[in-house]
Parts: structure tokens; C-alpha cells; sequence
């Protein structure tokens, strides 16, 4: 991907989950510890994943991240250069700003994701050619707001100028609850270049969001104006992870052509830790965190508690969610599930994950049990 800016998504952490060393709690779905006496031991392949007691009590939802100031609008030029082919070092540039000890690292540039899902309801993912909208285009106005705003100047996500993946929605933070709720998406101005359809949707009373009903396609330009404040993001180019828990198999294409194929290992059926089907999107990513059971209610010396640190964490979910490094589940990759929730990839191929996906990269889970639906905050794509 090419420069971007940081917009990290503070991903609804609690205060707690930022100590020093990063200890993340994790909920139904989450790290993966090595075997421990007393565990259950693996399966052979081809065996059904073990059976075990009943998941933990449902933790309550994480607080709304925050959302750092925007700089001045500068709306993008409707011809923007190409991305920079993928591992080139300057589309992974440092944050702008260091953050304090044990803050999650800035996320690269979220490319576009464009292939087509295989799970009822999950969003079109657009061709690596180039755009064109099919009928008329519902939920966008490329006219400038005039008037009087009915909110003060709000806040955005992605930031002013930033990048971000085809799965990246519009979130918009208001200084206070919004009364009149239709009024505000009257004076919210969405359009891109190439113009899609999208829809609003409200999170809390005082955040909405808008996303397109299907991914960006590649490289669209998108502007908004907020009753007057404006801000102005890109999309990189296509890159999107589907995990087949049918083969026990990661997909990831780029403009639409397979680039890479990982085996995985995703959440186990013991204790209800299966990994749900969805649409996910990369939120943060931290090169090493410490996963710890206690800090959602389960003891570390319990059958299902765990307290480790794991390296290349990409978190794709607010409840607990991560596709990491796991050398410990190597052997199971590609034949069976043994994690609880999180997706396991060999050390080599989480770091290759790591170092490419960004803000906004969709991760699509298939053939999976149930379907995502948590309400953390990272549930978009299922509204």
C-alpha cells in the first residue's frame, strides 16, 4: 500500500487492556494457549474437534474507542498514483506520533478487498478493473451542505488523508447525543470517486456510520462534509483474507487474483470456542501482546484460562478476536481447530499477515458455526 496516515481504531480496549507489555482480555473468542497438563490433547486429523464444558458467562461489551482529532481537510484529486507494490518498506512508514509504552503499532494502509465472498449476506467484493456503478447510486450527495449544521463539528474515522482497506466503514463522533437523528444524516455529505451506494447506521446516540453496501472498490476516493466540517480518505488496493473452516484454509487475494494460501487453525467446538462466520476488518495489530483469560472472568488456572504472549496480533473483532503467530498449533494447521477463536497461523505466515493487512482489510470466515453479531462495536458488515 501506498503513504498513509495513521488511523488507528482504538478498537474499544478498556483502560486496563493497555498496561504495560499490552495483557489483553480475551473474550469467547480469542489466543490460543500451548498444551497444558490437564488439557485436552489434540485430535488426529480428520477427528472431530474435542467436546468440553460450556464457554464462559458473556463479558460485558468494551467501552467506544476514542477518536483523535482530524487535521485540515485537503480533498484528494480525482487521479491519485498507484499504491506501492506490496513489502515495499515506505508503504509501512512509522506513526507520525511515537504513543507511550506498550501502545498497539500504527496499522499500515488498509488495501481493497475484491473477491467474492462464499457466505449468504456478506458484501460483493468489487473486480480489480475499474468501477462502474450498476444503477443509481442510493445514500451519497456530492453536493457541498450549506446552512445551518444541526451538530457541532463532529470527528471522523478514518482521519483526514488517511488510507484504508475496502471494508473500512465511516464512523462519526458527535460532541453530544444527537436528538434528531434523520436531520444529522441530512447534513451528512457522503460521494466518492467511483460513487457506490451505501447506508447510515447508528451505533450509539452519539456516532453514526456509513458503509457501502458492497467494499469499496480499489482506490476510490471518498469526501465527506459534516454539516460543514469536512475530511477525506482513500482506499488501496484489493487485499482480502477468507477463512475456509470447511479446509482449514486462509485465501488471500489482491486485486482479485490468489496471492497467498496459509493453513489455519481456527476456534475449537470444546467450551463453544468456534470462530463465527462474518465479514471482519482489521481494527489494530500489536507486534507482541500478552493474552490473559483472567481479565474476562476466567481463571488462569482453569480448565480454559491461559495467560501467554503472542506475537504478530492482528485484531479483527472487539471481543477478543486476533489473527496471530501460533508455533505452537503448527501440526494442527491445516487439518483440525485448537484455538479458542483467535485464527492460528505458523510464525512465517502471521508476520507475512502482519507486515501487508491494514486498517480496514476484510477477513472473511466461511463454513463456520453461527454468525458474528456481537454488539462491539466491530460488527459493520452483519448490520
Amino acid at each position: 500500500m501506498s503513504g498513509w496516515k495513521l488511523a488507528r481504531v482504538g478498537a474499544w480496549l478498556s483502560t486496563a487492556g493497555l498496561a504495560a507489555g499490552l495483557t489483553l482480555g480475551c473474550g469467547s473468542a480469542l489466543a490460543d494457549p500451548p498444551q497444558q497438563p490437564g488439557d485436552p490433547a489434540p485430535a488426529d486429523a480428520g477427528a472431530p474437534d474435542p467436546a468440553g464444558p460450556p464457554p464462559p458467562a458473556e463479558f460485558p461489551p468494551p467501552p467506544f474507542e476514542p477518536f483523535q482529532p482530524f487535521p485540515p481537510f485537503q480533498p484528494f484529486p480525482p487521479e491519485l498514483p498507484p499504491p506501492l507494490p506490496p513489502g515495499d518498506p515506505a508503504a509501512f512508514p512509522p506513526p507520525a506520533e511515537a504513543g507511550p509504552p506498550g501502545a498497539p503499532e500504527g496499522i499500515p494502509p488498509g488495501p481493497d478487498s475484491q473477491t467474492v465472498p462464499a457466505v449468504p449476506g456478506e458484501p460483493v467484493q468489487h473486480g480489480a478493473g475499474p468501477a462502474t456503478a450498476a444503477g443509481p447510486v442510493v445514500g451519497q450527495n456530492p453536493e457541498p451542505f450549506t446552512g445551518t449544521s444541526p451538530f457541532q463539528p463532529p470527528t471522523f474515522n478514518p482521519v483526514n488523508g488517511s488510507m484504508v482497506g475496502v471494508a473500512k466503514p465511516i464512523i462519526i463522533d458527535f460532541q453530544r447525543p444527537v436528538a434528531d437523528k434523520a436531520a444529522a444524516e441530512q447534513a451528512i455529505h457522503i460521494s466518492s470517486t467511483p460513487p457506490v451506494s451505501g447506508k447510515f447506521y447508528w451505533m450509539t446516540p452519539s456516532q453514526v456510520r456509513w458503509r457501502p453496501l458492497n467494499f469499496w472498490p480499489a482506490h476510490t476516493v471518498v469526501n465527506i462534509d459534516a454539516g460543514g466540517t469536512k475530511s477525506s480518505f482513500r482506499v488501496g488496493d484489493s487485499l482480502v483474507a477468507t477463512a475456509d473452516d470447511k479446509t482449514h484454509q486462509m485465501t488471500i487475494t489482491r486485486d482479485g487474483k490468489v496471492e497467498k494460501v496459509f493453513p489455519m487453525s481456527m476456534g475449537m467446538s470444546a467450551g463453544g470456542h468456534e470462530t463465527p462466520n462474518g465479514t471482519y476488518y482489521v481494527l489494530e495489530k500489536f507486534p507482541t501482546v500478552v493474552m490473559d483469560s483472567s481479565t474476562y472472568g476466567v481463571p488462569v488456572n482453569s480448565s480454559w484460562g491461559y495467560k501467554l504472549t503472542v506475537q504478530d496480533a492482528v485484531r479483527i473483532d472487539n471481543s477478543g478476536g486476533f489473527v496471530h503467530s501460533a508455533p505452537w498449533s503448527v501440526a494442527d494447521q491445516g487439518k483440525r481447530n485448537v484455538s479458542h477463536g483467535c485464527i492460528n497461523l505458523s510464525p512465517a505466515n502471521a508476520k507475512w499477515f502482519y507486515e501487508n493487512f491494514g486498517s480496514g482489510d476484510p477477513v472473511v470466515v466461511k463454513n463456520s458455526v453461527g454468525t458474528y453479531t456481537k454488539n462491539d462495536g466491530s460488527q459493520d458488515w452483519q448490520l
